[in-house]
């Protein structure tokens, strides 16, 4: 089977597609997309129909005026004009017809004059409109010649502040001069309402956007209420990891019905981990001290043979000294095991109050001058005071033993190991620098690894209470510190000197 090159790139995309986040912003570009294409779409459908429209009723317009051409063209003016259009009162009157002369060797828009209108109009409204029809242009496209058929579609207010369509102005020439034959719809009418009203403004139109607009709504509220209960899911699970136990539960914090059944389950998962951790740490006691007692009752039925001439045959003197040996290891074994026991525990349910970081780091190091003089090695301290971290005492100690247990345990004599503890981008730092010989650069992530150490027993070595046995190492006490710091919520990271050592810095989240 072919490997992708980048499964990495790979999975990314996957965790993209499967991202309630970008699933969200494609839904808002649809629902903006959507209608914007669709707008469009029916806008330019409705064009064209009010174009077919438009040209339907200018032809219409055009064959007025043809049916008017043989009269006007003959017209002697010794009858009223009026007589003109009788003949069309008694069809469709919905289009509005207009009469006006402009007599022979008279030039401009002005020379033309209202002669007869269909429906019948007063002389006066007629006088008013010729003006408004001078003043918006229409007359203009007769003002040079009186030649050539003209379609229109003017909107356009009439002196009774009516709205009308201007559909076709047609000039006709006679003997006398030249007519113009303007024909028009009322806007109220349904055939100029279609042409004149504006797309977004029909009534059908701003409904169905009313109705998109709700969709939209409800889509993108289900998306903001699912994405809101998980925010308040992640905020109360920060809340649980980082602080004390809170009295609010999911369930209660929740207000999504379909995310009812993912509440409890959280609920119920949360009390498994307090459950298990404290079922943990009683392990722990308990069968450290179950050990305890078998361990120490075989030491003393040793004590007897340890006696000076108890035993005179070297091989039986030889066994003791194995068995004993064994003992230790035991012991060792048992301690190992109780404090990994702890530290898992921690990482489950982690103590969480709050700790004095600088009078722990202090006092720590006060301890470990007596083991460090010892080996002639110098301890230099830098402390900030007041620093406050949230967690437990014993996880902060621990951290700290082990560290400067390390950093002792490999300077050389005469040598120093410096500690600096300070406020660092929000956080405290911890830096614990030895002159020791550092670590193998393929080893320098592997020593926070269980049971994995560079250095052998040394016999020297005690933990601070005295409780770890002499001349045994498994290898967790890195372990340990990584374990606590990423309990309290922070992070440990080693790091050769340049000028030979190793570095350990520990940050640790400031308590609120």
């Amino acid at each position: 089977m072919v490997q992708p090159d980048n499964p990495t790139g790979l999975q990314g995309l996957r965790r993209l597609a499967r991202s309630l986040g970008a699933k969200l912003i494609v839904l808002v570009l649809i629902f903006l997309a959507v209608p914007t294409i669709v707008y469009d779409q029916f806008q330019s459908a409705d064009r064209e129909k009010s174009q077919i429209l438009l040209n339907v009723v200018q032809d219409q317009g055009r064959i007025v005026a043809e049916s008017l051409r043989p009269r006007l063209e003959s017209f002697d003016g010794r009858s009223n004009p009026a007589q003109l259009l009788k003949p069309f009162t008694a069809g469709d009157i919905s289009t509005r017809v207009k009469l006006l002369f402009r007599p022979r060797n008279a030039e401009g828009s002005r020379s033309f004059y209202f002669m007869a209108a269909l429906p019948p109009t007063a002389s006066e409204y007629l006088e008013t409109e010729r003006a408004d029809l001078i003043a918006s242009g229409v007359l203009d496209k007769l003002s040079g010649s009186c030649e050539g058929d003209s379609t229109l579609a003017v909107r356009y207010t009439n002196p009774a502040q009516e709205n009308e369509i201007l559909t076709s102005i047609t000039p006709i020439i006679s003997k006398g001069g030249c007519w113009a034959v303007i024909t028009s719809l009322s806007a109220e009418d349904v055939l100029g309402a279609a042409i004149a009203k504006p797309y977004g403004s029909r009534p059908e139109v701003q409904l169905a956007i009313v109705i998109y607009l709700a969709m939209a709504i409800v889509v993108l509220s289900v998306f903001a209420t699912v994405w809101r209960g998980l925010l308040r899911f992640a905020r109360l699970a920060r809340h649980i990891r980082g602080a004390e136990r809170p009295s609010v539960s999911f369930t209660a914090l929740n207000d999504v019905p379909e995310l009812e059944r993912v509440a409890g389950e959280f609920d119920r998962l949360v009390e498994t981990l307090h459950g298990s951790a404290l079922a943990i740490r009683d392990a722990a006691e308990e069968n450290a001290h179950a050990f305890k007692t078998p361990i120490g009752v075989v030491r003393q039925a040793l004590e007897p043979l340890k006696r000076p001439g108890a035993i005179v045959d070297k091989r039986l003197q030889r066994s003791v000294e194995l068995i004993e040996r064994a003992i230790e290891r035991l012991e060792a074994l048992v301690f190992a095991s109780r404090r990994i026991q702890e530290t898992t525990a921690a990482l489950i349910d982690p103590p969480k109050h709050r700790v004095g970081l600088s009078d722990v780091v202090q006092r720590t190091v006060d301890d470990y001058r007596d083991a460090a003089g010892a080996r002639a090695v110098r301890l230099a301290a830098e402390i900030e005071p007041k620093l406050i971290v949230q967690g437990g005492e014993e996880l902060v100690e621990t951290v700290i033993e082990n560290i400067l247990d390390n950093a002792v345990g490999f300077s050389p004599e005469g040598g120093q190991v410096s500690i600096r503890l300070a406020r660092a981008r929000g956080a405290a730092e911890l830096e614990v620098g030895d002159d020791g010989p550092g670590v193998e650069t393929v080893m320098i992530e592997r020593i926070f690894d269980r049971y994995v150490s560079t250095r052998a027993t040394d016999p020297r070595r005690h933990n601070a209470e005295g409780e770890k046995p002499a001349g045994v190492n498994f290898g967790i006490g890195l372990w340990l510190v990584r374990r606590n710091v990423e309990a309290m919520g922070g992070t440990v990271v080693a790091q050769n000197k340049p000028t030979g050592g190793l570095v350990m810095r520990v940050r640790l989240p400031l308590a609120a």
